[in-house]
């Protein structure tokens, strides 16, 4: 089975597969090149939300998110815009809508992730075959397993944190080091910073882990939006 991780960047999307026969990263910059994408591999780990409420402003998956994480790293969790405000034009009637149904607006944070998220919903409603393959995570639940159940102390916005998320993906893929350096290389900041390469590559990670073992959700019984669509955070 061909493994993926994928994180939003500047440009649009950075994939990366550690798959021992089909590494390899990839900058996608269009909707058509993501689709090819997602159609091609057999198992995805995104960080995008998937499953959206319709009256409720925080998602379950995204309240036992932050319990797991931490108090230092609760911001790293956006509740996304209910269903009903994920298609308004604007910033500000995205916000209305949210108000008058939950009684609380879109943060800024989740509103500059919307477009990701219409992106990836628009293709699970119309081709239902990618449901089966296309799992929300998120990077900092996973470097936590990766670190041994243990929350990095530093951020990965920082030399030190980032050094360390590289660290431990470096012990468990001889691919990592030589993709971080590279894909630095061959792209510019504005393009994908350094710590999109590194959510990449831990997602890509455990994509390959779900192969073999067991996946895990939070909430372990997840419920489904309106679409059936599941609200979970995937791990292994």
């Amino acid at each position: 089975m061909k493994t993926l991780g994928i994180d939003g960047c500047r440009a649009g999307w950075i994939a990366i597969s550690l798959d021992e026969e089909h590494a390899g990263y990839w900058l996608v910059e269009s909707d058509k090149q993501l689709e090819e994408f997602l159609v091609e591999y057999d198992r995805i780990f995104i960080d995008v939300p998937i499953g959206l409420t319709r009256e409720s402003y925080e998602r379950e998956c995204d309240r036992q998110l932050r319990e797991v994480l931490g108090p230092d790293y609760q911001s790293s969790v956006f509740s996304p815009p209910i269903r009903p405000a994920l298609h308004a034009p604007t910033y500000a009637e995205a916000s209305m809508t949210s108000y008058e149904i939950t009684g609380k607006k879109v943060t800024i944070q989740a509103w500059n992730i919307t477009p990701n998220i219409k992106t990836i919903d628009r293709f699970l409603q119309e081709k239902e075959e990618l449901r089966e393959k296309i799992f929300e995570s998120h990077p900092e639940l996973l470097f936590q397993k990766l670190n041994g159940g243990n929350s990095i102390l530093q951020k990965k916005a920082t030399k030190k944190g980032l050094r360390h998320r590289l660290g431990l993906l470096k012990e468990k893929s001889k691919f990592a080091d030589d993709f971080f350096r590279d894909i630095k290389e061959e792209y510019r900041r504005n393009q994908v910073d350094e710590d999109d390469i590194v959510d990449a590559m831990v997602l890509a990670l455990y994509a390959g882990y779900s192969i073999e073992e067991d996946i895990k959700t939070l909430p372990e019984d997840p419920p489904t939006d309106e679409t059936d669509l599941p609200m979970a955070i995937h791990y292994v």
